[in-house]
């Protein structure tokens, strides 16, 4: 019996958005590793004022692309560049649909001249995996899922981070001196108890730090010598749900909604991807419910993408995305929730209030953009939003409603049942180290 497709499940439904409007749907924890270690506050501290270790091997999907069209193809399915894309070097892969829209962003590494690995959310790898087959590239994929889909067996690569003001100290005991000196965004060959592994420069939560990656068969030995290492600096296992709220520091909003239900060139794609992928599963819920889809399509200048976009090469999406940047409307921010709001709409229990969903952020009672990713952080004592708005009313200081609560949507003729809270907006990335520091000082070792 053949798998449905995406679009199988959109004619069944009768529409994208009854497919994927989901009110009801569970937060979904990273697999594998345990919801908490040492308490959600704990260890969101770690990452802020000491020191925390991530495990990232079991939540993110790799597909390794191989062969001499290799590079070819990433460049005609993304917005970036690859004129000086060198071996021991990573980018942010960008690919938009025809009309100029996100899919999902990823980490692309570099592996060799004709081999990179796409890290990340696979909806990112279904477009390079579509392309590459309809066309006919000569490439070889290998894809491995993440835990939720292994069946038990173990991943690839493992990823570790060690990150926080006391990182580089623990860093320096475990490897005996400091990491060498990488630029942004690249990675190198490095050796911790006696196994052969890289290490990564580029910050999650935005704080000092290292992520090392390498083969399956080495991940106990290298986190045994990290965490004996951090013993004397009380280095705190970070757990999967904690781990989530680590990007509301650094801007990064991680599950924008793909933009491709809808557009009748993709007709056929949606037909290759399956509706058992993120893409055909991720639910859509929230205060913001519309019975258009597209009103939940982002474009990656709103997303603060545009670093990564280069024109100097044609690629699916190009034209639009171009004439995309002379009428964006909207820039992310963070939105700072009323700490006293919080109180009142969550009493004393609001330790754990985290949400990928589409919220209502208003002005006198009208729609000026949508909260796309929410979580308490108690070092600040407060909720943050990564919000998309309209730039005139962006400015730090400006105060906001959030409306928060899950619209019922096309299932319920109920009323929905809302809070209203008072937030103010401030820019994104939230913290000054994030803005200023770690993606220009050489002499800083940050890890994704």
């Amino acid at each position: 019996m053949n798998t449905p497709s995406l679009q199988d499940g959109i004619d069944k439904a009768g529409s994208a958005i009854k497919l994927m409007w989901r009110p009801d749907a569970p937060f979904h924890s990273v697999p594998v590793v345990a919801p908490e270690y040492a308490g959600w506050a704990k260890e969101q501290d770690a990452w802020l004022n000491g020191v925390a270790f991530s495990d990232m091997s079991h939540h993110m999907s790799d597909l390794f692309i191989e062969g001499p069209d290799a590079a070819r193809l990433l460049a005609t399915v993304s917005a970036n560049d690859y004129e000086k894309f060198a071996v021991g070097q990573a980018k942010q892969f960008i690919p938009v649909t025809p009309e100029g829209n996100i899919i999902n962003d990823a980490i692309l590494f570099r592996l060799a001249e004709d081999k990179f690995d796409l890290v990340g959310i696979s909806s990112a790898h279904n477009w390079v995996m579509y392309h590459g087959k309809k066309d006919n590239y000569n490439v070889k994929f290998q894809f491995d899922p993440t835990s939720d889909f292994r069946g038990g067996r173990p991943p690839v690569l493992f990823r570790y981070q060690v990150q926080g003001p006391k990182a580089n100290e623990v860093i320096e005991r475990a490897f005996g001196g400091p990491l060498p000196q990488m630029k942004f965004f690249h990675f190198k060959e490095i050796t911790l108890a006696g196994r052969t592994i890289c290490a990564f420069r580029h910050g999650m939560a935005a704080q000092a730090g290292g992520e090392f990656f390498g083969p399956w068969e080495h991940a106990e030995a290298v986190k045994e010598a990290l965490f004996k290492a951090g013993d004397a600096a009380g280095m705190i296992h970070v757990g999967g749900l904690a781990y989530y709220t680590n990007s509301l520091e650094s801007g990064w909003i991680p599950t924008p909604l793909p933009a491709i239900y809808t557009s009748p060139a993709l007709a056929d794609y949606r037909k290759f991807v399956s509706l058992f992928s993120f893409e055909g599963q991720l639910p859509i819920k929230g205060s913001f419910y519309s019975e258009n889809i597209e009103d939940y399509y982002v474009s990656p200048w709103e997303l603060g993408y545009g670093r990564s976009i280069h024109f100097n090469h044609e690629f699916i999406g190009s034209e639009a995305l171009k004439r995309g940047q002379e009428t964006v409307k909207r820039t992310r921010v963070t939105l700072v929730w009323d700490p006293d709001d919080v109180k009142r709409v969550f009493g004393r229990d609001h330790g754990y209030i985290m949400a990928h969903s589409q919220d209502r952020v208003e002005i006198d009672n009208k729609m000026i953009g949508m909260a796309m990713h929410t979580g308490f952080l108690a070092p600040y004592g407060t909720v943050l939003s990564l919000a998309l708005i309209n730039k005139e009313q962006a400015a730090p200081g400006t105060e906001v409603t959030l409306v928060w609560g899950t619209h019922p949507g096309h299932t319920s003729s109920a009323a929905p049942n809302f809070s209203y809270i008072k937030a103010t907006v401030q820019p994104s990335p939230y913290t000054e180290y994030a803005r200023t520091q770690y993606r220009t000082n050489p002499s800083v070792q940050a890890a994704k």
